[in-house]
């Protein structure tokens, strides 16, 4: 079935970024690199900026974020996305149980829509990520698209998956790590109003049961939600970009690492402009 609709992406924004507090901002709003403004100035770039600037690229102008309580920051920040030219708007999270419970109070708004979602402490490569996605659903009609990347041996990122047959998705997430070189995770997704539908429903029938954690005692994750659609024979297909790359900057380390890509990164950009100016 295709869906000739509206792309809307989320930004889940309901965590309290433990791993790296005390922060003075939400973990969302931290200046990692630098962008130049309408006027020729260089300017700080937050994090989840990353992630709408890959939005756009495929064509996305709105995205819900969904907030807890407490992080104002964020639509202080952005407001209605003018900033960014794009439509945004925030909802609030309810059931503190993972991302997907997060996600599901998009539901309905996002009923009749394709839905994009990226993490947005997650920098990742190339540009067009989302494009390829959107065009893989089109052709396939999936239910699902993710966007798989290599994981490297010193990254933590991910999940590694199985893949079966044809390249087919097989595993969402292996309790043990495969071969070197199959070590493949996703960080990015499309997915139709099915999926939407499903992973409601899925999660309205937890919460009847009063059951929060998965069978595997951790707390749900998409990883959860996408294994069992696929269990149930939801269609799902991957789009793997060999050469491309994640950075999850949820670490200090990793923080580290982002900041000194981006410094360099502005470092060419003064460079050229430079250049252009003689």
């Amino acid at each position: 079935m295709s869906f000739q609709v509206e792309i809307v992406g989320l930004i889940p924004a309901g965590g309290h970024a433990t791993r790296l507090s005390p922060l003075p901002c939400s973990k969302e709003l931290f200046p990692i690199g630098w962008q130049v403004d309408d006027m020729g100035n260089m300017k700080p770039k937050v994090v989840s900026h990353f992630l709408l600037d890959k939005y756009k690229v495929a064509g996305i102008r709105k995205t819900y974020f969904i907030l807890r309580k407490g992080k104002w920051d964020i639509p202080q920040y952005y407001g209605d996305g003018a900033m960014v030219d794009m439509d945004l708007a925030y909802l609030m999270m309810n059931l503190p149980h993972g991302h997907p419970f997060t996600l599901d109070q998009a539901f309905p708004f996002t009923t009749n829509n394709l839905v994009a979602f990226g993490y947005p402490d997650i920098l990742f490569e190339p540009e067009d990520a989302f494009s390829q996605l959107i065009r893989k659903q089109a052709e396939t009609k999936a239910s699902v698209v993710l966007g798989i990347f290599p994981i490297q041996p010193d990254q933590r990122w991910g999940d590694f998956m199985s893949f079966g047959e044809g390249g087919r998705i097989k595993t969402i997430a292996l309790r043990e790590p495969p071969a070197a070189d199959q070590r493949l995770g996703w960080s990015i997704a499309l997915w139709t109003p099915e999926f939407s539908l499903f992973m409601h429903e899925f999660l309205l029938e937890a919460v009847k049961q009063n059951r929060f954690t998965a069978p595997d005692g951790k707390e749900y994750s998409m990883n959860h939600v996408f294994q069992e659609a696929l269990d149930k024979g939801l269609s799902m297909e991957p789009v793997v970009f060999d050469s491309g790359f994640v950075l999850d900057v949820g670490t200090g380390e990793d923080l580290l690492e982002a900041q000194r890509k981006q410094l360099a990164s502005a470092k060419r950009m003064m460079d050229q402009r430079k250049q252009n100016d003689k």
